[in-house]
């Protein structure tokens, strides 16, 4: 069976390099969608926010430190619209499967040592 998956990212970001590198290491065909030159659609945006709520915004990223207060309290879906780089990264889907972060518990969901 074929391994495939879309891993959601930035082409600077080291955490979505490492990630792009190990799964294809360990089989996987990755189709990387670099959210900042190409960005989600409000679809997108939204079942990402459906998918993880919260979660999706990546409260420790230099983007998030940068925004202002108000900023801050628009829903995720805005948010990510607006700053791309905002979004918590890498977001992962393989088959079914929908993946946030690069932790040991995603490394083992997709076969790959943590």
């Amino acid at each position: 069976m074929p391994k495939n998956l879309t891993l959601y990212g930035l082409a600077h970001c080291s955490t979505c390099q490492k990630a792009q590198a190990a799964l294809e290491e360990h089989g996987w065909t990755v189709d990387f969608r670099d959210v900042q030159k190409e960005p989600l659609s409000k679809a997108e945006r939204s079942s990402m926010a459906t998918e993880w709520g919260e979660k999706i915004i990546n409260r420790a990223s230099l983007t998030w430190r940068g925004m202002s207060e108000e900023e801050r309290r628009a829903d995720p879906v805005t948010m990510m619209g607006e700053k791309p780089s905002v979004m918590k990264r890498p977001a992962i889907a393989a088959g079914e499967q929908r993946l946030l972060g690069w932790t040991a518990n995603v490394k083992r969901a997709l076969g790959v040592p943590a």
